[in-house]
């Protein structure tokens, strides 16, 4: 079938569909088969290339099946709302079709929202393969006290993303908890919305990383691909991966995605003290170099200096320090965690 049903809707099993479904306020069966015309990958990647004559009447014929079982559920297995959310935005559209839309409908909502699970959901991991993030961890780039610029540098390449137009590979490098990965989270926060949506990469995942580039071609959002804490030992060969796909591959990158890495070390990779002495130590530098001259843009997060970190920690209170607070935050520093914008936020946990 080119519109795969789901056992529960082909067994009209109502514990099923409250179950296995995440549905929207409404009438159960409908909302779970518009869910069935968003989830249909396969066809959607298809009509988003191209809308073959035949392919389009095979689709007709698909929709007038799936209004004919809609009526049949609802008449032999009436069901009250079994939904806890408002619908969103693609769901509707779906519902539309379903109703009374056409095949060129279909491929339509397929443009606009593309399929699921990015037709919905905004957050996602890789690692070997895809998996929504439901919940995932809000951040605000307001909350990053002392990094004016290079929020201003961020945030220009994201809104240049999101206008269609190519950037680079991108690092985000500097001290630890400094907010490297907050930056890049805070993104999804913004920009949602206006069709971002982000996919953090494991490592265990960079060798399929080819699957996924696959499985985002030609949708219509766009996606940071988001690699966190990135660091490599010199004879890992997740990096040479990464590196040849980041540039260098057979393999291209879709014109939607764009890689953004954190890093505590400029290149990236580990080296020993064998790296650097003996005749090949020019060569293995350079090896190592390489990886990181693959990131076209480079935003540098220095370490917090005093005045800063209180700067962070009023933020995070929300108000201002007194002398008793202010030592009490110092103190806390000083015992080992040191000024950041991590341990700022911390502190603020713990007293505010």
């Amino acid at each position: 079938m080119l519109l795969p049903l789901d056992r529960a809707l082909l067994e009209a099993d109502p514990a099923a569909l409250a179950l296995n479904f995440d549905l929207p306020h409404g009438e159960p069966w409908g909302w779970a088969l518009a869910q069935t015309l968003l989830g249909a990958r396969e066809l959607a990647q298809t009509l988003l290339g191209a809308e073959p004559p035949g392919l389009l009447a095979l689709v007709e014929d698909e929709l007038k099946r799936l209004r004919e079982l809609r009526e049949q559920l609802r008449n032999t297995r009436p069901l009250a709302d079994l939904g806890v959310r408002p619908a969103r935005k693609a769901e509707w559209a779906a519902l539309k079709v379903l109703e009374s839309g056409g095949a060129r409908d279909l491929r339509e909502v397929y443009q606009n929202f593309g399929y699921a699970p990015f037709a919905c959901q905004n957050a996602f991991v890789w690692n070997r393969r895809l998996e929504v993030v439901a919940h995932p961890d809000p951040a605000d780039l307001d909350d990053l006290v002392g990094y004016e610029a290079q929020k201003r540098t961020l945030t220009r390449l994201a809104e240049r993303f999101l206008s269609g137009k190519p950037v680079p590979p991108t690092l985000l490098y500097g001290a630890r908890g400094s907010g490297k990965s907050t930056a890049v989270r805070a993104l999804l926060s913004a920009y949602a919305e206006q069709g971002l949506r982000l996919i953090e990469l494991f490592p265990k995942g960079l060798f399929r990383l080819p699957e996924l580039y696959e499985a985002l071609f030609g949708l219509p959002q766009r996606f940071v691909l988001f690699l966190d804490d990135l660091a490599f030992d010199a004879d890992d060969e997740r990096m040479r991966t990464l590196k040849s796909l980041l540039e260098g591959s057979l393999y291209k990158r879709p014109e939607n995605t764009w890689i953004v890495a954190t890093g505590n070390r400029r290149n990236l990779v580990r080296e020993s003290w064998a790296d650097r002495e003996g005749p090949a130590a020019w060569d293995t530098a350079e090896e190592l170099r390489s990886l990181a001259d693959r990131f076209g843009v480079v935003i540098t997060f220095p370490p917090f200096d005093r005045e800063t970190y209180l700067k962070a920690v009023a933020h995070h209170l929300g108000r201002e320090l007194d002398e008793e607070l202010m030592a009490k935050a110092l103190r806390f520093a000083g015992e080992g965690r040191g000024f950041s914008g991590r341990s700022a936020r911390q502190f603020a946990e713990l007293f505010g």
